[in-house]
């Protein structure tokens, strides 16, 4: 048995959890519109987001918070000393962002997100990687692109396909900031399926399974190696602390999860990607 232990509860919609370089554990609550902070003493910090919808969330070397933002549509840049929030960007093309929801540094600090949009029925859904350049689509034609990682190793990026069931991976080229040999690497049911996701040192995927009551834990060759139950059937996303404790946002009940795994992150990167 997994020793597990909730730390919040009453929480509004939580997801995207991450360790900060300050060896906090950041959050969102996607319903309630706030980044929050979660100090190695306990204490809890709200950062409010004026008609947002956070979700995804990745620190970066200098200690900022970059989260995508689904209620104004666009990727901001959270600075947790000073409080200001500013825009990384907010289209693609010249067409406004599709309700971004996940995101990652890549080895050269590129940063690539998750743009679901509508695409719970047809499949409209993108992924952009942003540079000094911009933005650019990468990946198009999914049915709600979700979570997605970096391979420990950097080379490969897998991409959480949540109304289809699937985690995609491909190979992923820094420099050309391509996506080839892209291939469905694993099937993880779930109602609706896989949702964030993230690698530990241990070599296996570990993937949120919204709708499945899970953490389910993926080998290299996309089989299933293990599974973590959860109290509540929506877990949202997950990200492993230094330590080696799993953080898992469950959005039915409203809690953060800490299951102790024994296992620590890798496939972590940290940007930034431009002078933002």
């Amino acid at each position: 048995m997994r020793d597990m232990k909730t730390i919040l509860s009453n929480l509004n919609f939580p997801e995207g959890p991450a360790a900060g370089a300050d060896g906090a554990l950041w959050f969102v609550e996607l319903h309630g519109g706030s980044v929050c902070r979660l100090g190695k003493e306990g204490e809890l910090a709200r950062f409010k987001i004026p008609n947002g919808r956070p979700n995804g969330i990745a620190a970066d070397a200098a200690g900022r918070i970059w989260f995508c933002d689904g209620g104004n549509d666009c990727v901001s840049i959270l600075n947790p000393e000073s409080g200001e929030i500013k825009t990384a960007c907010d289209a693609v093309g010249g067409e406004r962002l599709a309700h971004p929801n996940d995101l990652a540094f890549d080895m050269r600090g590129n940063l690539v997100f998750t743009c679901p949009g509508e695409s719970r029925r047809e499949p409209t859904g993108y992924v952009c990687a942003l540079d000094a350049g911009g933005a650019r689509k990468i990946i198009t034609g999914k049915f709600f692109p979700n979570g997605l990682a970096f391979s420990p190793d950097g080379k490969s990026l897998f991409l959480a396909e949540t109304y289809k069931k699937r985690i995609w991976k491909g190979d992923w080229d820094p420099a050309t900031l391509s996506w080839s040999n892209a291939r469905v690497w694993a099937e993880t049911g779930g109602n609706p399926g896989p949702d964030g996701m993230a690698f530990g040192d241990d070599g296996n995927l570990y993937a949120a399974i919204f709708g499945g009551g899970a953490i389910k834990a993926f080998s290299p060759d996309g089989s299933l190696a293990r599974e973590i139950s959860l109290a509540g059937r929506n877990p949202s996303n997950c990200a492993f602390l230094p330590d080696g404790g799993l953080a898992v946002t469950e959005a039915e009940r409203g809690e953060l999860v800490l299951v102790e795994t024994g296992v620590k992150p890798a496939g972590i990167f940290r940007g930034p990607p431009v002078s933002a």
